[in-house]
């Protein structure tokens, strides 16, 4: 079994508020999820309105499906994403 997390950090230069930062968090999390079968929460920052730290974590049986599966989260979350991804720390 291999498990694998990131911590991807974005910056959402339009929030003005941290209501701003939830909807923008709430809809990349739950978007991801529909989407992946992984964990996705918001991990760091909570109290900064202009920045979003989310964690994801993924297990599977096979070393390569995982990595491959990270990756693709990461993708799609960077594009999906209505901020820049300023960081990525994978472990």
């Amino acid at each position: 079994m291999t498990t694998l997390s990131a911590k991807l950090t974005f910056y959402i230069p339009h929030a003005a508020s941290l209501k701003d930062k939830r909807r923008v968090c709430r809809s990349l999390v739950d978007r991801t999820r529909g989407r992946f079968n992984a964990s996705i929460s918001e991990i760091d920052t909570q109290d900064m309105h202009r920045t979003l730290t989310i964690g994801v974590a993924v297990v599977s049986g096979d070393a390569a499906h995982a990595r491959r599966s990270l990756d693709e989260i990461i993708r799609y979350m960077e594009q999906q994403a209505e901020a820049e991804l300023i960081k990525i720390e994978q472990s």
